[in-house]
């Protein structure tokens, strides 16, 4: 045993890891977003469950561990022969995590206003700059990890128990909470390096603040209900239901317009009803009110009008997302959103659209659509 772990320090790949030990960590970072980029397709698989329980719980340990290898009593330990290898693992399980949160929530077709939430996972994911050093400040480590560590709550407490709502966020944030804490206090508390290089109470006050943005965030709406996601929305001409299949007559955009499925411009008969057609993925037995919120423009004050909320209730489970539509038969010229709304109000997605009511020009692009 002695001679193999010799040779493994004196090994090929540990130089090669000591040479180029600068840039390692970020590309541990991309491996874990391309893992999951490749591997992950719905939070209630149980694939999906397994390999973010395994990050979320591999990334706890690995920080434990990094943050008392340097303590005089595991000097000539065992795992202090590896510790140059927790930084990459850290690296690893951020962009793991992380890129799975960006996958989940940018499955929604519109994020409109809770974007910022997004933008946040997003900045999180390509902005650092993944050295040692950075990694090496606790106060960055430790609120990261909460970051992470809430969002996965978020996703998993509501698929564990079949609920979503706010008393389910606040469960999840609560033990987010709780489950951070504890783990900063049994570090601070067996690691003498660790009291050296922060103050108790203002990692933990930095920590309780991220909480408390978070719980601002949601309870302005600015973050999607997660694990719900918008699947498709889309502003259509008809919508008939067909051997339980969905029949979605719609203008296309132009090719490059890859981001939408339908036209901007909505040219209306003045006759004509005009759809709003969704898909929303929710976790298997999930249920859930859906809410079609019509708004319209008014261009004399500038402000988005209610015109009606339509609802519906939607049962997760299915591969393609709950399907339902509403309509409205008395739709005005103008710019016109429809917001996919949950019974709380939080944003889903938005459709966009403007209406150009006209008994001469007609829609160039309809195509149907089997959902």
């Amino acid at each position: 045993m002695k001679r193999t772990l010799v040779r493994f320090r004196n090994s090929g790949f540990r130089n090669f890891i000591r040479r180029h030990e600068k840039y390692l960590p970020v590309l541990f970072f991309i491996g874990g977003f391309i893992f999951d980029s490749f591997t992950l397709g719905r939070i209630d698989r149980l694939y999906d469950i397994v390999v973010l329980c395994l990050h979320m719980a591999s990334l706890t340990i690995t920080v434990y561990l990094y943050n008392i290898i340097h303590d005089a009593k595991w000097e000539n330990s065992f795992l202090k022969r590896y510790e140059e290898y927790f930084p990459l693992a850290i690296q690893f399980f951020f962009g793991g995590l992380t890129s799975a949160y960006v996958i989940y929530f940018s499955r929604s077709v519109s994020l409109s206003k809770t974007a910022s939430f997004f933008v946040i996972l997003v900045a999180l994911l390509l902005a650092n700059e993944f050295l040692k050093r950075r990694i090496s400040n606790k106060y960055l480590q430790f609120s990261v990890y909460f970051f992470l560590n809430f969002t996965f709550f978020t996703f998993m407490i509501p698929v564990f128990i079949k609920q979503m709502n706010t008393l389910t966020f606040i469960i999840s944030g609560v033990v987010s909470l709780l489950s951070t804490l504890v783990l900063i206090n049994i570090i601070y508390s067996v690691s003498a390096t660790t009291r050296k290089e922060i103050h108790f109470s203002k990692m933990m006050g930095l920590v309780v603040f991220i909480y408390a943005l978070i719980n601002v965030f949601y309870f302005l709406k600015l973050i999607p209900p997660v694990p719900l996601a918008l699947d498709s929305g889309i502003v259509a001409h008809n919508v008939r239901l067909e051997n339980n299949n969905y029949l979605v007559s719609y203008e296309t955009d132009e090719w490059y317009i890859f981001w939408r499925k339908h036209r901007l411009e909505y040219i209306r008969r003045p006759d004509e009803n005009v759809y709003a057609f969704s898909t929303i993925f929710a976790p298997t037995d999930i249920q859930k009110s859906i809410f079609h919120r019509w708004k319209w423009r008014n261009n004399h004050t500038g402000d988005w009008e209610i015109v009606e909320d339509i609802g519906f209730d939607i049962t997760g489970g299915r591969d393609g997302g709950y399907r339902g539509y509403t309509y409205k038969s008395n739709v005005a010229p103008g710019t016109w959103k429809v917001e996919v709304i949950t019974e709380e109000e939080l944003v889903l997605g938005v459709i966009d659209f403007e209406v150009i009511i006209s008994s001469s020009l007609q829609p160039k692009k309809i195509v149907e659509e089997i959902f």
